[in-house]
């Protein structure tokens, strides 16, 4: 059952509401103390503001001005009306969708897998906010392992096979300086036997196996990490070899923090891609921004590999 309220009691559906433009009229005279001046504020001729002031006039049944040659005179019911009209109107003016900023903000929510997210979304984003300032952006972070993102973004960042990835990336083994300091010299790929690899089910060893001549099956042993950039802090650490693409490592390998192994490359066994978007509105815009950054990020990236 629906709730009353002020409006379906039998007091409202006596009232007599003027109309909006009435009333902006009615205040722009007021204060400006003629229709000509009022009619330059509001963008309209001054006997269109003369019209709506005296349709207000005739819905309250008495007169809010003293109308002279060259000036208007509030009468005693307009000194009072008027003060009514200011706070009604002041009210409205504070509502934020009655805000000309706020009717132009677009909404888009941006879904993307965590690393992504920290290592190539986030640190260009300034870029994307300072040429739209009239998009508010909200990043929220899917869970790929369990293949969770929430249903109502407009933006999803995700991985699998495409023909049109968002960038061309590569795998390649790294390991940190200290870990490499303890292990015995890694001179071939068949030397990572020697080393511990980490192990993550969205990177997995074999592209890259293949790719360097290895028929090993995918590593066995050691501790699972299901988020690439847990993978990647664990090899940061010195707890083993991790499999990385340079576009997503970049800051580590850019410091020192860690070293690629081999000069052989492979293709992911995924890529990052972008879901279906609408067509319209924010979206493409967004879209065309993160898909010259990823092109950008890939091919920086690939050149500090040398």
């Amino acid at each position: 059952m629906r709730a009353r309220t002020l409006l379906d009691s039998p007091v409202m559906n006596d009232v007599r509401l003027p109309s909006l433009d009435g009333l902006r009229a009615f205040e722009a005279a007021a204060r400006l103390g003629s229709f000509e001046r009022a009619a330059d504020e509001l963008a309209i001729t001054a006997s269109a503001v003369s019209k709506r002031v005296a349709t207000v006039e005739e819905l309250l049944g008495t007169p809010l001005f003293v109308r002279g040659a060259r000036s208007l005179t509030l009468t005693a019911s307009g000194k009072e009306y008027l003060e009514q009209v200011r706070a009604a109107l002041s009210l409205l003016a504070a509502v934020p969708l009655h805000q000309r900023a706020a009717q132009r903000v677009q909404r888009l929510r941006v879904c993307s897998p965590p690393t992504f997210a920290r290592q190539i979304l986030v640190p260009h984003l300034e870029s994307f906010t300072a040429a739209h300032p009239e998009v508010e952006l909200e990043v929220v972070l899917s869970i790929p392992y369990l293949g969770h993102e929430p249903a109502d973004a407009d933006i999803v960042v995700r991985t699998g096979e495409s023909e049109t990835p968002l960038m061309r990336d590569v795998i390649v083994p790294v390991a940190s300086p200290a870990l490499l300091q303890r292990l015995p010299p890694l001179r071939t790929p068949a030397d990572l036997a020697l080393a511990p690899l980490l192990r993550t089910p969205l990177e997995p060893w074999t592209p890259w196996f293949r790719a360097a001549g290895l028929d090993w099956p995918e590593p066995a042993q050691g501790p699972k990490l299901v988020d690439l950039g847990l993978t990647l802090e664990a090899a940061v650490s010195g707890q083993g070899v991790a499999l990385a693409r340079p576009s997503l490592a970049q800051h580590w390998l850019a410091s020192g923090a860690l070293k690629p192994l081999f000069r052989i490359t492979a293709e992911p066994a995924n890529h990052y891609l972008l879901a279906p978007h609408a067509d319209s509105g924010a979206a493409p815009l967004f879209a065309r921004w993160l898909r010259e950054v990823c092109e950008r990020v890939a091919r920086e990236a690939l050149s500090a590999l040398g």
